[in-house]
């Protein structure tokens, strides 16, 4: 009796852990997926979502903004202000996701194109440059006969952002002079490049060469 007394706590406390011990959640029914279900008419176990049910993320309520349309026209402005943080994210997501195919400045001589495929159309055309921001976001989003859509793998903001990038594109090679800003040098010196860059690799620059010193060492 006594050897029992002295086993008693470690025996209640045995019976405690094991008591919150079950099994439930571990064997409860769940379906394979794509698995056939008795329990409903069509019998199928995978269920649509509650009609009216949005994705968290997905409320899109500025059409504008998701789409860059004004009914079925696209629109000529930005749905945020354009400043240099938006043109330089522009300018990097640009340059990942459109040089490939259009090249640095948008001229369409990428480094896909010189691979055989379709070249685009220089952003630098009347045609294009006479189209609404829109536009441009709208191909973007939805594709245009060879291009594909990049509206599942470039943000909404970031495709506004290269479209405000493209516009400065344009500016930066069909710029007037009253478009020069007071106290600029006209034109502008050109950055010089060993190799201007294809889409596929980075321009390159020259070496730089130092000037020789003219001071003369003392006799």
């Amino acid at each position: 009796m006594s050897s029992l007394r002295k086993f008693m706590p470690a025996i209640l406390l045995l019976v405690g852990v094991t008591a919150g011990c079950r099994i439930d959640m571990h064997m409860q029914p769940y379906y394979r997926t794509m698995s056939k279900s008795d329990f409903f008419v069509d019998n199928r176990s995978a269920r649509l979502p509650v009609e009216g049910t949005v994705a968290r993320g997905d409320l899109h309520e500025d059409t504008y903004f998701y789409t860059g349309k004004i009914g079925n026209a696209p629109g000529d402005s930005m749905p945020f202000p354009a400043t240099n943080e938006v043109l330089a994210r522009g300018r990097e997501r640009f340059n990942i996701n459109c040089t490939p195919c259009h090249g640095r400045v948008g001229d369409g001589s990428g480094f896909i194109p010189s691979r055989g495929f379709r070249r685009p159309p220089s952003y630098h055309i009347e045609r294009l440059r006479k189209v609404p921001i829109g536009y441009f976001f709208d191909v973007m989003t939805n594709g245009f006969g060879v291009m594909p859509e990049y509206g599942t793998q470039v943000s909404a903001r970031d495709r506004w952002c290269i479209a405000a990038y493209i516009r400065a594109l344009q500016l930066s090679q069909n710029a007037g002079s009253g478009d020069i800003p007071s106290g600029q040098k006209v034109p502008s010196p050109a950055p010089e490049f060993r190799d201007i860059g294809n889409g596929a690799t980075l321009p390159v620059k020259p070496p730089i060469v130092e000037a020789p010193d003219s001071k003369e060492e003392p006799k």
